[in-house]
């Protein structure tokens, strides 16, 4: 039996998006829920915007009931015969319960299975109409937050993943731990017999090289998965940066406050791609801290803005403003993610009280030192479990876990991320009085792996710079940066032009991306180290890259940046390593101050 529930032309996009939100109400209303729904909309998204130009186009929504099972059917017809774009059709193959492309090549059936509810196939029907019947236009921002729900989706299935994987890399490392003891046990025996020697090493060295690709394995998915999804999120920031920006669309105050939690979503979500990526840079010793000062009301103000949504009802988050205090010279990312897992931490298990943060400073030795201090009113840790909480995966059972989901690796990074700030990380707690945690760190980072910090480099804001990339998108939300770290600047989307600019310009300083169309940014550098007049000129490198696919033998020593930490200070730092970014002296000031704008 069929239940025609939705038919319509598909004429632009806008019909593609609500034919998208129609097949979300049915598939909710039909009992179609997580990655079976994601998966279907997905698929039929796709679908509607490659065949969006084809003559004929129209979308029809169907509920059929047929030997025992009930399933959402999703079918596009046209006039004119043609096929599928092949991915999208090996996609729909392989994601959906059923997905065929019409003998006449003018249709395409996309199904997926729902399950047979009480209120039986007339009733089902019914509550299909019925949620059809509540829908309202295609909103851009439901559409973007939508999107951002898929995201976090996603994310939270690579964790799922991850966990997977960790599992099984325990059980191997179980499995050569036995192995090992095996191997000391035939030694001692063969020390007497001297037989068989050969095939056991064969056998230990294929166990030690499975558990060394288990490994390598694990690192490289979680470098892929994270920089798989930094580019869909980059995409989603910029685009509300720019319904945001001064010179797009008025917005109304509704539309303004929706743009603005979806860029803050956005940024939260790509901070946590940007920590799972660096638990493993972390876990194989190559997460290096990048020092530059800190303006620690800025960093408190970011803190609340983004910790604020995660209290409950009746949970207030106070977080102090810093009395006056010596500068913090330590890597600003670094720090904030051990804040937000730290606050994180607390939110979750407080269920009515106070979580503050407050900043205090002391001194030992002749040295300044930060305190970062989290407390809050929550349910407490038991005493013998104090420790505990620090192992990695480790979760304190009974009543801190009900309810409330988590990895157990939170409070274990923020250490090692404390420690790699040159710090410490403490808990003291007690059931049912709350917990206490102090992060301490050095207003300074130690000499040998900071070099000549204190050192100032050329002041800003610089006179002139070129900066030289063809992702438009990243250029938008880079300006306001660009506008403080230099007077004038110069942007170059055509690297076959960057040269001939570079040498008109003769800018202060040059920012390259990396990954661009012929020429990229390695031929770049080289054609500028190669010429005389350009040699010495100060040249950063962006890149979106993971760090293990950049040829570091070809960046001849030129700092190099993620795109995603691309701030003013960091790309100062970038331009001039080993050298502080200050921010000049006062004839620099008075300057930018003469152009409207602050150091």
């Amino acid at each position: 039996m069929t239940y025609e529930l939705y038919a319509t032309a598909l004429d632009g996009q806008q019909a593609v998006l609500m034919l998208r939100r129609c097949l979300q109400a049915v598939c909710r209303a039909a009992g179609v829920h997580g990655q079976a729904l994601v998966r279907m909309v997905t698929v039929l998204s796709e679908a509607g915007q490659d065949l969006l130009r084809t003559p004929g186009l129209r979308g029809r929504l169907d509920l059929v009931v047929a030997d025992g099972e009930a399933r959402v059917e999703a079918r596009l017809t046209w006039t004119a015969p043609r096929t599928l774009a092949p991915n999208i059709a090996e996609a729909a193959e392989r994601l959906l319960d059923a997905a065929a492309l019409a003998p006449d090549g003018r249709g395409v059936l996309l199904a997926q299975r729902a399950p047979l509810t009480a209120l039986g196939p007339d009733g089902t029907a019914a509550a299909c109409r019925a949620a059809l019947r509540t829908l309202d236009g295609v909103d851009l921002g439901e559409v973007l937050r939508l999107q951002n729900r898929n995201l976090l989706a996603a994310l939270e299935e690579s964790r799922a993943q991850q966990e997977e994987l960790t599992r099984l890399n325990a059980e191997l490392e179980d499995t050569n731990s036995g192995v090992v003891a095996m191997y000391s046990e035939l030694a001692r025996e063969l020390e007497e017999t001297n037989s068989g020697v050969v095939a056991l090493y064969a056998e230990l060295e294929d166990k030690s090289r499975q558990l060394r690709l288990a490994s390598e394995t694990k690192t490289r998915f979680w470098a892929n998965v994270s920089h798989e999804l930094r580019s869909p999120i980059n995409s989603v920031i910029a685009l509300a940066r720019l319904l945001l920006a001064d010179d797009a669309q008025e917005l109304t105050p509704e539309q303004r406050q929706q743009a603005t939690m979806i860029s803050a979503s956005g940024t939260t979500v790509l901070a946590l791609v940007e920590e799972l990526l660096d638990v493993a840079k972390a876990e194989s010793g190559r997460l290096d801290p990048h020092w530059a000062p800190v303006d620690l009301r800025t960093l408190l103000h970011l803190l609340r803005g983004t910790m604020q949504g995660m209290a409950r009802a009746g949970v207030r988050l106070h977080i102090a403003d810093p009395r006056l205090a010596p500068v913090l010279v330590t890597d600003e990312v670094i720090l904030t993610r051990v804040l937000r897992n730290v606050l994180s931490n607390a939110l979750k298990f407080t269920e009515h009280g106070e979580v503050s943060l407050e900043v205090g400073t002391e001194t030992r030795a002749g040295e300044d030192w930060f305190l970062w201090t989290v407390r809050d009113t929550g349910v407490g840790i038991p005493e013998d479990q104090l420790e505990r909480v620090f192992e990695e995966f480790y979760q304190v059972r009974g009543v801190h876990q009900r309810g409330r989901a988590g990895t157990g690796l939170g409070l274990p990074y923020a250490r090692r991320l404390t420690g790699i700030l040159g710090g410490r990380l403490t808990l003291t707690s007690s059931p049912g009085h709350g917990t206490c945690v102090t992060v301490e760190l050095p207003a300074r980072p130690p000499a040998e792996e900071a070099g000549e910090a204190g050192a100032p480099h050329p002041p800003l804001p610089l006179d002139t710079l070129v900066v030289v990339d063809d992702d438009p998108d990243f250029l938008a939300t880079l300006r306001p940066a660009l506008r403080e770290l230099a007077r004038h600047h110069t942007e170059v989307t055509d690297s076959a032009h960057a040269l001939e600019t570079i040498r008109r310009v003769r800018p202060d300083a040059v920012l390259l991306d990396l990954m661009m169309p012929s020429p990229d940014g390695y031929a770049l550098l080289a054609a500028l180290e190669a010429d005389p007049d350009t040699r010495g000129l100060p040249v950063a490198l962006l890149t979106s890259a993971a760090p293990d696919d950049v040829e570091g033998a070809r960046l001849h020593g030129r700092g190099l940046l993620p795109k995603s930490r691309a701030t003013a200070a960091t790309l100062a730092a970038a331009l001039f390593p080993g050298q502080g970014p200050g921010h000049g002296g006062p004839d620099a000031a008075r300057a930018a101050e003469k152009d409207g704008r602050r150091p």
